[in-house]
């Protein structure tokens, strides 16, 4: 029996659904809102997790909130722009006051990259990218 067969046939959607579980844990995807992000988003609370997410633009962030609350998930969110380090602090308050101080799971889904060579990197560029990308501040 191929996949696909076994999906319309609901066996395989019964086999994952005890197979896989995340019921009582707490996730945070930052940029939640498109893409790659948004998909980790609805599997993460497709299988019970409790998901904060975090997205630059609020009106994106308030469409996704309530395409998935219409799903029955459990997701909140942000507006948070990563590379700013008070924004990264908001939210990780936020996240810990909405999860009691437990997260489980963290896809830090948010990164930048810039198409230059090493030697015309300037420090700034540097600056950046790891606070984007590695929460780091310089």
């Amino acid at each position: 029996m191929n996949v696909s067969k076994m999906g319309e046939a609901g066996v395989f959607s019964k086999m994952e659904s005890s197979r896989w579980s995340l019921q009582g844990m707490t996730a945070l995807v930052t940029g939640g809102t498109k893409g790659l992000g948004h998909a980790i988003v609805e599997e993460l609370a497709g299988f019970g997790a409790v998901v904060h997410t975090c997205s630059r633009t609020e009106t994106e962030l308030n469409n996704c909130l309530l395409e998935w609350k219409a799903k029955g998930f459990r997701v909140t969110g942000s507006v948070c722009d990563v590379s700013d380090q008070t924004q990264r602090e908001n939210l990780l308050n936020t996240v810990s006051s909405e999860f009691n101080g437990k997260l489980n799971i963290l896809i830090n889904n948010v990164g930048v990259s810039t198409s230059k060579s090493v030697t015309d990197y300037t420090a700034e560029d540097v600056s950046f990218l790891t606070s984007t990308n590695f929460g780091l501040k310089h």
